[in-house]
């Protein structure tokens, strides 16, 4: 599972179990709260919290008792869901196909204007993962969102963060034409962005075709602090039905 072969199956949980609650609280966690999750001493989370940490996958932040997740960390769990949606066995999830058919019937009402209805798919990404919204639209980028990003707690206590994603949003545009990325789901993940390597944010785009070019692009930024498995899910939905309906 990913690419360290030195992280053991239960420390590989304890990582997704990190995240998945760091992306809830925003605040770092704890062994206590991992013990009772998975059932074992605290003495036991901790020798293989330290394990994660030696490794790089996880940091203590100055301030607190509790580890958060490191850029590395991120990209092993990220790596983890792709693989796992490749081989097919993603569970069904209900939420998230509420989550599709919302944007699908918000679209549909647009499906004869290419701009509403990538504007429209965009704006319920917004909605639906609280981050900021970017599609490219011909030869410009529409924006939306951008209160949800800088209200995170990531940016909203840090002005440093704020100018590193100002600057990653002011370059990429011309980024996008320059590198076009050629997945379907592109993952970019804190120090991977292109620009604004230490933002602390996340860039999850999908290509699609668009009577605008075949490299049209839709997609959110937000802080790497996410639900991951859920926001690539619906950017890949929203780029792969955009495809369809223009």
């Amino acid at each position: 599972m990913g690419y360290n072969n030195l992280m053991t199956e239960r420390q590989a949980k304890l990582l997704g179990a990190i995240i998945e609650q760091y992306a809830e609280i925003a605040v770092p966690v704890g062994s206590v709260t991992l013990a009772k999750l998975f059932d074992v001493s605290s003495a036991t989370v901790r020798a293989e919290m330290a394990r994660l940490e030696e490794l790089g996958f996880i940091a203590q932040p100055h301030t607190s008792a509790g580890r958060v997740p490191t850029d590395k960390g991120y990209r092993y769990y990220v790596n983890s869901l792709t693989n796992v949606n490749e081989s097919g066995t993603e569970e069904p999830l209900q939420l998230a196909d509420r989550s599709a058919r919302a944007i699908d019937a918000r679209v549909a009402t647009h499906a004869n204007r290419t701009d509403r209805a990538i504007r429209s798919a965009v704006d319920s990404l917004v909605e639906l993962t609280h981050n900021l919204g970017l599609a490219t639209i011909g030869d410009q980028l529409y924006m939306s969102g951008m209160g949800n990003l800088f209200s995170q707690p990531e940016f909203a206590a840090n002005p440093r963060n704020v100018q590193q994603v100002a600057r990653l949003l002011d370059n990429l545009e011309p980024w996008l034409h320059e590198a076009a990325p050629n997945e379907p789901l592109n993952v970019f993940i804190g120090a991977e962005n292109p620009i604004g390597k230490s933002s602390q944010a996340s860039l999850i785009i999908s290509r699609f075709r668009s009577p605008y070019s075949d490299r049209s692009y839709i997609g959110v930024l937000g802080p790497t602090r996410q639900d991951y498995a859920k926001v690539m899910r619906l950017v890949r939905h929203t780029g792969s039905m955009l495809e369809e309906v223009l």
